[in-house]
C-alpha cells in the first residue's frame, strides 16, 4: 500500500454560518491539500464531524470530494462504529469503487474486550471489498487496541494492511512497530508525536493539523522519512505551537479556525461542538499569519 505512505489528511466538513455544508468550502479545502503536497484524504472520519451528519449529507460530502479530487490523490473513506452488524451491511452496500481503503475506528462506548475488539475487526475484513485501515483511539472510544491485537488480526487477514495508531503513546506504538508483520503499515494518528513514529519506523501520519499547512506539514513527514532529522524537526517546531492550539478546545473546532484565519470556510461547528473562544482565535489568527508571512 505505498499510495498510503506520506501525509493523509483527515477532511473537515466546513459548514456554512446556517450549519448547512458549504461544498464550495470542501472544495477549496481539498484543493488546498492538493497543492500542498499531501498524498491522501481521508473523507467522512471523525474530525469530519460524522456523528452529526444526516446519510443524505454524507453523500454530499462523499461526491463533492471525489468530484474536487478528480481522481488526483488516493481516498480513504471512515466506515466505523459501535454497532458491527450496522458496520458490515454498510461495507457490503455501499459503492466503494472510489476508494483505496477504508479506515475503520476501534468500537467506541461498549468498552469491548480484546477479544471483542479482534471480533468486530475480523467481521469488517470478511465484509470489505476493500483494504482496511484499523483506527485506535482510546481516548475516544475509551478502549485500547492492545498491539497483540493488532498483530493478530494483521497476521490473519490479508486485507487489513495499516493502523491509524492515535493513543498518543510513543512505547505502544514502538511495540506494534516491532512486532507487525513486514508490509503492515503504522500510521500515527496524532499529530505532535507523527515524526517520532516516523522516525522509529512507522509509514506517515493521517492528520488534522496537515490539512491547514499541507506544504509544512507532508514535507515535515517527506523529510522524517529520508530520514533527514534536523531539517524535519525544524518543521516540527515551527507547527508545534499550533497542534497544541487547535486540539486545545477541541476538534475540529481549532482546525475550522485556521481555515477561517487562512480565508478557505467558516469556523462554524455543530452542536455539542462550538467554537474557539475569541482569545483563541485571536492566538490562532496571529499563527496563521506568521507562518503565511515565511512562506
Amino acid at each position: 500500500m505505498q499510495s498510503l505512505i506520506g501525509t493523509g489528511v483527515a477532511l473537515v466538513t466546513p459548514f456554512k454560518q446556517d450549519f448547512s455544508i458549504d461544498t464550495e468550502a470542501l472544495k477549496r479545502i481539498v484543493n488546498f491539500s492538493i497543492d500542498g503536497g499531501i498524498e491522501y484524504l481521508v473523507v467522512l472520519g471523525t474530525t469530519a464531524e460524522n456523528a452529526t451528519l444526516s446519510s443524505e449529507e454524507k453523500e454530499i460530502v462523499i461526491q463533492t470530494v471525489i468530484e474536487a479530487n478528480n481522481g488526483v490523490l488516493p481516498l480513504v473513506l471512515g466506515v466505523g462504529g459501535n454497532n458491527t452488524a450496522k458496520v458490515v451491511e454498510e461495507l457490503k452496500t455501499r459503492d466503494l469503487s472510489a476508494f483505496t481503503a477504508i479506515l475503520s475506528v476501534s468500537p467506541y462506548y461498549n468498552k469491548p474486550t480484546q477479544e471483542g475488539i479482534y471480533q468486530h475487526f475480523k467481521a469488517v475484513a470478511e465484509a470489505a471489498p476493500i483494504p482496511v485501515i484499523l483506527y485506535n483511539v482510546p481516548g475516544r472510544t475509551a478502549s485500547n487496541m492492545l498491539p497483540s491485537t493488532v498483530v493478530r488480526l494483521a497476521n490473519e487477514f490479508k486485507n487489513v494492511v495499516a493502523i491509524k495508531e492515535a493513543a498518543g503513546d510513543l512505547v505502544q506504538a514502538m511495540q506494534l512497530l516491532k512486532d507487525k508483520p513486514k508490509d503492515f503499515l503504522v500510521i500515527s494518528g496524532d499529530d505532535m508525536i507523527a515524526l517520532p513514529m516516523v522516525l522509529a519506523g512507522g509509514s506517515g501520519v493521517i492528520s488534522v493539523i496537515g490539512q491547514g499547512f499541507p506544504k509544512e506539514f507532508s514535507e515535515m513527514i517527506r523529510l522524517g522519512l529520508n530520514r533527514k532529522v534536523d531539517e524535519a524537526f525544524k518543521c516540527q517546531y515551527l507547527l508545534s505551537d499550533c497542534i497544541d492550539m487547535i486540539f486545545e478546545q477541541g476538534n475540529p473546532a481549532g482546525i475550522k479556525q485556521v481555515f477561517l484565519s487562512q480565508g478557505i470556510s467558516e469556523n462554524t461547528v455543530r452542536l455539542p461542538l462550538v467554537k474557539v473562544d475569541y482569545e483563541l482565535a485571536s492566538r490562532i489568527d496571529q499563527f496563521v499569519k506568521k507562518v503565511n508571512k515565511q512562506a
